[in-house]
């Protein structure tokens, strides 16, 4: 998912040159889905970006890889819904999902494209594909290890049982405060040692349908319709209510880092770079 408009960060930080050859951090998440057996690469973008992230993932990617690069657009809605208002950002993550809806038929991975999950990660979707044909997962990360330094941060903070997640709830203002971390939105505390969701999903093609019946009423709200977005760990989290799917938690046992504001940058240049001179990753990347 690269449909954000970087708000915090400054520009669209999708599209900002963090590897040591200017790769962008997709890239590196590309490059990481490809090593694990993964064919098809789709990336959800503005329309104005379409034309040119198609012919930059062209000339880089393999030629054996499908590539779909799509718009997420507000006028792209379940039929028999219209919208003709003046708002500018997109309907949120789900919609995006949704927009990929005609070009998937199978299980696949959603990421965000902003995001750096760690190599592990891959291997483990892929192999949770693999073996599970009707399940769908949260690659989990320790909420103490996904804050910024710089700033508040959004996380789905989960609950867990076993290996079952039980549910994923949205937390908008998260700091670290001693030894504690503090959602500045609610008040709620909690340790840091809880798995927190970073949108990194295995989905089956059945949450196409959900998104669109949450979508029309969604749509229908006159408030949500202002400023609201329709967020995919909602339509999980309505998906495990209604038992309408089972959904594991899986440790991902990776490093993540991200660049939420302009002041993460330096710290993800530093990374990419270490990891490429560890041999993790080749230079040019392509």
């Amino acid at each position: 998912m690269a449909a954000g408009s970087g708000s915090r960060y400054g520009k669209l930080k999708q599209f900002d040159d963090l590897g040591p050859k200017g790769e962008f951090l997709m890239e590196f998440a590309i490059y990481d889905a490809l090593q694990n057996d993964f064919e098809q690469i789709v990336v959800i973008t503005k329309k104005e970006n379409v034309s040119f992230l198609e012919e930059y993932l062209s000339e880089r990617l393999p030629k054996n890889i499908k590539i779909n690069v799509l718009a997420q657009e507000l006028t792209d809605l379940p039929d028999g819904v219209n919208y003709k208002g003046d708002r500018q950002k997109p309907w949120g993550t789900a919609h995006a999902v949704w927009t990929a809806r005609n070009v998937i038929d199978g299980p696949f991975v959603v990421l965000n494209a902003d995001d750096y999950y760690g190599q592990a990660v891959y291997k483990k979707a892929a192999d949770f594909i693999k073996s599970n044909n009707e399940a769908y997962a949260l690659l989990g990360y320790t909420l103490k290890d996904t804050l910024s330094e710089h700033g508040s941060v959004s996380r789905g903070v989960c609950k867990v049982e076993g290996d079952n997640l039980v549910s994923v709830n949205e937390r908008l203002k998260l700091v670290q405060k001693g030894d504690k971390i503090v959602d500045e939105d609610t008040g709620l505390e909690f340790t840091g040692d809880e798995q927190a969701s970073m949108n990194f999903w295995v989905c089956r093609p059945s949450i196409f349908e959900k998104i669109d019946a949450e979508l029309k009423v969604f749509l229908q709200d006159e408030n949500k319709i202002a400023s609201s977005e329709l967020y995919l760990p909602f339509m999980i989290q309505e998906m495990l209510q209604a038992n309408e799917a089972e959904v594991k938690c899986i440790p991902s046992g990776a490093e993540w880092f991200g660049v939420t504001y302009a002041s993460d940058r330096e710290k993800a240049v530093e990374n990419l770079q270490a990891k490429t001179n560890e041999g993790l990753y080749k230079t040019p990347l392509w």
